[in-house]
């Protein structure tokens, strides 16, 4: 039978690998609306000939700030649940990951929502906890 601190590490190992693959499905998703991106730069620069130009460059223009908006929305969320990822593997950062946990919990349907709701019940345990702060003082003390 494991030991609870066997347990622990077993299961922040666990959900730092499921953080990558959320990670991952993140940014993929993410990509989508470049062709919403790629509409509106058609649109701006290459505009219909019947001289309504100007909201064909209005819409173009929204087009082309949405879709980035939520790309870079995207691409940050999976950055930072990639550093949650390597944070939970190294025993760093608790409240980042706690933050981290709580977000892609609110925000990332459905696998982000499990994966999420796991390191949050994981996190909040008393060994765990101490587990991040041992980790902590044997980085501030590297001799001992």
């Amino acid at each position: 039978m494991a030991t609870e601190a066997e347990q622990d590490a077993q299961h922040l190992q666990l959900l730092s690998i499921f953080h990558y693959v959320v990670a991952g499905i993140q940014a993929l998703f993410a990509c989508f609306p470049m062709i919403h991106f790629l509409i509106g730069t058609a649109l701006v620069f290459f505009p219909h000939r019947e001289g309504r130009g100007g909201d064909q460059m209005v819409a173009g223009v929204l087009f082309m700030v949405v879709g980035g908006a939520v790309i870079l929305v995207g691409w940050s969320l999976a950055a930072l649940t990639v550093v949650a990822g390597r944070s939970l593997g190294q025993r760093k950062r608790y409240t980042f990951c706690l933050v981290v946990a709580a977000v892609e919990a609110a925000t990332c349907m459905p696998f982000g929502t499990v994966l999420g709701v796991l390191t949050i019940i994981v996190l909040v345990r008393p060994s765990v906890k101490q587990a991040f702060e041992a980790a902590a003082q044997s980085r501030l003390q590297p001799g001992l």
